[in-house]
């Protein structure tokens, strides 16, 4: 069974994380041999709503070189599996003021590629530092 898993750090960084949903993501075969191979990367990607049906845009996963002519585009929106239940709560959650929705992490559950996506707020600069202050304080507790 393969263990890969894919943070977006940048995510954890510059926002505060209200919900997470784990959601399915619709990839050609070529995308899921290129993921297997850990050839992806979820910074600066983020997640629309377009005629209720869930879209991730921006997300990079990298041409598959024995795929030939049969490759995909690299940063092609790629829909996300949700049902229409949760579809309408994330939109209601969007309309509120500040608030994005991000890829958090890209993992395999049993078998299957998945994708956590977290309804964010983004953070001020003083939210910043008080996150990095305390991280180094958990550093230095763990260490001393």
């Amino acid at each position: 069974m393969i263990k890969m898993e894919v943070r977006n750090k940048k995510a954890y960084y510059d926002y505060t994380i209200l919900k997470e949903i784990e959601v399915g993501i619709s990839l050609v075969g070529s995308e899921i041999k290129s993921v297997r191979n850990g050839s992806i990367d979820l910074k600066d990607s983020y997640v629309i709503i377009r005629d209720n049906e869930a879209y991730a845009l921006n997300i990079y996963i990298a041409k598959y070189e024995e795929a030939n002519n049969f490759n995909h585009d690299e940063r092609r929106s790629r829909k996300l599996l949700l049902h229409k239940k949760e579809i309408k709560k994330i939109k209601e959650m969007k309309e509120m003021d500040g608030i994005s929705i991000i890829p958090l992490k890209a993992y395999f559950k049993n078998n299957h590629f998945k994708l956590l996506i977290g309804v964010c707020k983004g953070k001020k600069l003083y939210d910043k530092r008080d996150s990095i202050k305390k991280r180094d304080l958990e550093r230095e507790q763990r260490y001393s």
